[in-house]
């Protein structure tokens, strides 16, 4: 798991790099409303990242529709007190990333894993920063 945690940020970081960042301030994100699967519903508990001492994302898995979903929140606090950013998150199964997206914030939903018959947990984070993981799902 840990050199999963390495590789993972090392992606998370190399993606956030490569995709543009830009300022975000956006209202709130809607959460509990997956835009591929809105009879999606939340797998597992809730992960948080943390950076600083201070919560700066929540990280969550979804299922519905065929598929997994990952999904990443980047907190207003953390959003208020840092520039531009790269919001990342991924289904992972074993220890391979499936279905990376990015964003400049402040969420981002994965567009949705073929995984249920397999174990899954949802990894998000915010750029090379910090990254968390949701427990594993069965």
């Amino acid at each position: 798991m840990k050199n999963l945690s390495r590789r993972g940020i090392r992606i998370l970081a190399a993606v956030g790099l490569a995709v543009p960042a830009t300022l975000a301030f956006a209202g709130p994100a809607h959460a509990e409303t997956n835009p591929r699967c809105a009879d999606s519903v939340q797998i597992g508990a809730t992960a948080y990242v943390t950076v600083g001492g201070q919560t700066a994302a929540s990280v969550k898995q979804y299922k519905g529709c065929g598929k997994n979903y990952a999904y990443t929140y980047v907190w207003q606090q953390y959003r208020a007190s840092h520039g531009s950013y790269q919001v990342c998150t991924s289904i992972v199964t074993g220890s391979t990333l499936r279905d990376l997206q990015c964003s400049s914030g402040p969420d981002v939903w994965s567009s949705g894993a073929n995984t249920l018959s397999v174990c899954t947990r949802a990894l998000g984070g915010i750029s090379d920063v910090a990254q968390k993981e949701t427990e594993v799902r069965c």
